[in-house]
């Protein structure tokens, strides 16, 4: 097939690095590919395999921190879609959001078919309506959808998350493991103190360990390496970090796009998971991995942004220890290092 065709994936970055199957099985039929991305899934957009082109719109439909709605703007995406004469557009959302203000947009743009999973009703702005059953990972929610329009991923493709890599990017020497304390949500992240203390027992435990974050979280790392850890918080790119990422024996971390990313390069991971969102959508995909954190708690599929049970428990509740069995089991400490 030669057609032109647009992946639409509006929020994060992790949530564009788990698009990355759905985008590589088009790609593996359509003739050109682009993908709408929003400001907060760019630094992903531009690491992953398949794609032609990179718009950018940030949606207040989508946006967690939306600004008001600009018409201007609005008529700008419109104009710039029509202008590249687009055959097909796939719209990817997670459950909890609606695909039906992007195929309107799209809609605008005269773009032929429009594709989405949508349980609301649709009206004109949907060609093809798809509906998948709720607990299902969101890798295979993009794959189910683009099945929907004929394109499967090619036989020697394994499905698994995949980002171009930097081999020129630099990373720390030697084996470490990694602990990521952030997210973008603060309630799938542990508190500064628990990260601290999961350093000290890796550290004791024979572990070094490199502490990541973005450029506005130095704080944080810096707090959470303390004297022990390496801290690279605010000193890596997102495709950089991606080699510290691919470097490490284990990466310790939220659900946030660090896990993904991680994944993306095939790294283990220990996988601090509150249950705010179900772990069946967002766990790591297809790479070795443990879930540690209460999946029961009361906040569970709650969507909460900030943690609405005192103390954090889903998370703080994890003991340094269960973090340390938890690495060794993923990651067996080399004799040579121990010693």
């Amino acid at each position: 097939m030669n057609l032109r065709v647009l992946v639409v994936r509006l929020d994060n970055d992790g949530d564009v690095l788990l698009t990355g199957p759905a985008l590589r099985a088009v790609a593996a039929e359509a003739g050109y590919v682009a993908l709408l991305c929003g400001p907060r899934g760019q630094a992903a957009a531009e690491l992953l395999p398949g794609i032609d082109e990179i718009l950018c719109f940030r949606a207040p439909w989508i946006d967690p921190e939306p600004e008001p709605v600009e018409p201007a703007a609005v008529e700008t995406l419109v104009e710039e879609l029509r202008r590249r004469e687009l055959d097909q557009a796939i719209v990817m959302t997670s459950f909890h959001q609606s695909a039906l203000p992007s195929a309107l947009v799209i809609r605008l743009a005269s773009v032929r078919i429009v594709a989405a999973i949508s349980e609301d009703y649709p009206g004109s702005l949907l060609d093809v309506r798809h509906r998948v059953p709720d607990d299902i990972h969101e890798v295979e929610r993009g794959l189910s959808l683009v099945a929907t329009l004929g394109y499967r991923l090619p036989a020697d493709d394994d499905g698994r998350l995949a980002v171009l890599r930097d081999e020129e990017a630099s990373a720390p020497e030697g084996p470490y493991v990694v602990l990521h304390p952030g997210a973008s949500v603060p309630a799938r992240a542990p508190s500064s103190q628990w990260s601290s203390e999961a350093v000290s027992a890796l550290t004791a435990a024979g572990r070094r360990v490199v502490v990541t974050g973005g450029a506005d979280e130095r704080e944080l790392t810096a707090q959470v390496a303390g004297i022990d850890a390496v801290d690279l918080g605010g000193q890596t790119t997102f495709a950089e970090l991606a080699s510290v990422l691919a470097q490490a024996d284990c990466v310790v971390v939220g659900n946030t796009g660090p896990a993904h990313l991680a994944a993306a390069v095939g790294t283990p991971i220990v996988s601090l998971y509150a249950p705010v969102i179900p772990s069946v959508r967002w766990r790591p995909w297809r790479v070795p991995h443990i879930l540690l954190g209460d999946q029961e708690a009361p906040c569970r599929s709650s969507r909460e942004r900030n943690c609405p049970v005192k103390g954090h428990p889903c998370l703080d509740g994890i003991s340094a220890e269960e973090v340390v069995r938890a690495v060794d089991s993923l990651s067996p400490l080399r004799k040579d290092v121990a010693a």
